[in-house]
């Protein structure tokens, strides 16, 4: 369980770039940096392949919002990291993978999960997810985080639906701020 005092720590605080590795990889729509997104609200999903029960069933919520607000100024970025643990994946197997998710938007391949433990395993040790989310300003500040499993409209699970509302109107007031 992450304690609500470590999220109080790394809310409000600058996200640091990915390394270069994930973003010399990217399946589509890239290659993207957090340096060049300011000005856009970021949103950073770490999914791995349709064997995971919460990266399935949280997809359809990643499209919605990337087909909403994407228009508005929002980013989805989706950030594929192998599970167990890190291995070599080529790009062409990911890309099978996002084609299953029908996702439309950018998606880079983290395969020895430097991103993944630079934005959220180091500043979040003991994370009970990878599949974390992480939501960012316009100045590249972490303002929201759902810690990972799913989140989805639809779920039967109370919890699961409340992550969705909390996430989309995270964005929607994070769009709605100046740029």
């Amino acid at each position: 369980m992450i304690l609500p005092a470590l999220l109080a720590v790394i809310l409000g605080q600058a996200v640091p770039e990915w390394p270069a590795k994930p973003a010399s990889s990217w399946v589509q729509g890239g290659p993207l940096t957090l340096a060049g997104l300011r000005g856009k609200v970021v949103l950073i999903r770490f999914f791995m392949d349709a064997d995971c029960p919460y990266c399935r069933a949280t997809a359809p919520s990643l499209n919605e919002f990337h087909d909403a607000f994407a228009a508005s100024g929002l980013v989805v970025i989706g950030m594929y990291t192998p599970k167990p643990r890190p291995r070599a994946v080529s790009v062409d197997e990911v890309r099978g993978y996002v084609k299953a998710y029908g996702f439309a938007f950018p998606v880079s391949v983290d395969a020895d999960w430097s991103a993944l433990r630079r934005l959220w395993l180091e500043p979040v040790p003991n994370a009970p997810f990878t599949s974390a989310t992480l939501l960012i300003d316009r100045r590249g500040i972490l303002r929201h985080v759902q810690k990972g499993g799913v989140y989805a409209k639809d779920a039967s699970d109370p919890q699961a639906r409340q992550d969705y509302q909390d996430m989309r109107e995270a964005i929607v007031a994070l769009l709605a701020e100046p740029p």
